[in-house]
This record gives C-alpha cells, structure tokens and sequence, in this order.
C-alpha cells in the first residue's frame, strides 16, 4: 500500500472509524487478552479512548475507509525528572490518566500500537510513533514517554528486563526489534519497569492461558509471557508481573 493511499485521523472522525478501530485492536491483542486484566485496564482504558478520542490516531486506507495501524496515548502531568518514571510503568499511567491532576498535562504517553496482521513488516508501527510525535508537538507538549513491550522477550522469560534490555545483536545494535525501533526514531531507553502490568487472577484462569495444569506452586513460562507467572495452588492465585521498559522522547 503507497504512502498516499493512507491517511492519518483521529478516533473520532466518525462512529465506524472508533469500531473499526476497536475491532482492530482486539484482533491484535486477543492472543496477549491476559494484559486486560490489570486493574487499571479495567477501571480506566476504555473511559481514556473515549475521553481522548481526539488523541487515538488511526492510519487509514483511503480505498477501504478502514483503519491498518493504531496508537492509543493519554496525557497527563509529571512535574519530576523523567530518569524516576515509577516501576509500575503501563498500569500507572493508565491510572494517571485516568486521574488527571489540576495541572495542565505536559507529558504523553503511549499505551499501545497496533498494526493489523496483513500490514505488519511495512512500517506502519514505527510511522504511528513518528505520528504519536507530531501530535504532542502540536500540543505542545514537553515529551513523549512509552512502556514499550519488547517483541522478542517472550522467547526469554526468565531472564531479567534490566538484563535484556541491554543485550545487543552481531552488529551492535540493539537487540529486541521493537526496542531497536524506537531507539532508530530518536528515544533513549530510561529505565526497566518490572511491574508495568500486573494481573493477579485465579489458577484456573493461567491454567487456561497457559494450555496446561498446574500441579505445584512454581514459576511457569506461558505463550505471550514476558515473565513467568507464579502460581501459589495454596492460595488459589497466579500472580503475573510484567516488565516492560521506559523510553522517553524529548520534543
């Protein structure tokens, strides 16, 4: 698809374009459907799409009329130095958002990008950062901040974010392709946040996500986990806590 056959605009131009953007984000996110059960997930997502809908960009097709690629942001007000963005990562700046503060935002933050199956691979993700960009511009906003999800850590699970993050390929460069996207567009890493999404639910509900029972109380490794989850069979309950890792963009 050219360049010019996309156009970029916001989730609320039009009733189809918010469902067809929705749709696209539960097709890209269905197999991760474990994240939406943090407790900021729940309490604020959906009320930050709709009260920010002007900020959710969509990169559409002209000849389709429907959306390939998404990002979802939310502004919100940090007054500190940005190196002490908090460990909690995604879920806090959901929460954040989600309650704003009496002052005037001065931040961004991404929460998501979605790329729809058939586009991947064309740049469409990395062109929806370049976008989330421009708009803070335009707001005149200080920064761009992202709890970025790196691609390839679900082959790694046990190994520490604080570690992988760091890891570097055969020409140096870094070596999650996700991360190395990012840092190709001018971010610099701040920091690892270990618990940027965490979801506490019952073993029968890992059980499902995982595929397999649980017959003690471990560590496991799952399909989509950055990070195992600990599962207590005394207690009932598996504990998810995943790392993902700050990075910034000065404006």
């Amino acid at each position: 698809m050219a360049e010019d056959d996309l156009v970029v605009c916001s989730r609320n131009l039009s009733a189809a374009i918010a469902r067809d953007a929705s749709a696209l984000e539960d097709q890209v996110w269905a197999p991760f459907g474990f994240l939406s059960h943090t407790s900021a997930h729940q309490a604020y997502y959906s009320t930050i799409l709709e009260e920010h809908a002007d900020l959710q960009l969509c990169l559409v097709s002209a000849a389709s009329g429907k959306p390939v690629a998404l990002v979802n942001c939310v502004p919100f007000s940090f007054t500190g130095d940005l190196n002490n963005l908090p460990a909690e990562g995604w879920d806090w700046l959901v929460e954040t958002g989600g309650n704003p503060a009496a002052k005037p935002a001065n931040v961004l933050g991404a929460l998501a990008v979605s790329v729809s199956t058939e586009h991947r691979g064309k740049g469409y993700a990395r062109r929806m950062i370049q976008e989330l960009k421009a708009l803070a511009v335009r707001r005149r906003l200080d920064a761009v901040v992202v709890p970025v999800r790196p691609s390839a850590k679900s082959t790694h699970p046990f190994v520490p974010m604080d570690t992988y993050m760091h890891w570097r390929d055969d020409r140096g460069e870094c070596f999650d392709p996700w991360l190395r996207s990012h840092l190709s567009q001018g971010a610099r890493i701040i920091r690892s946040c270990e618990r940027s999404m965490v979801v506490k639910e019952h073993v029968a509900f890992w059980e499902t996500w995982a595929g397999r029972r649980f017959s003690v109380s471990d560590r496991y490794a799952f399909e989509g986990g950055l990070a195992p989850v600990s599962i207590s069979l005394e207690h009932d309950t598996g504990r998810y806590e995943e790392p993902n890792v700050w990075v910034g963009y000065q404006l």
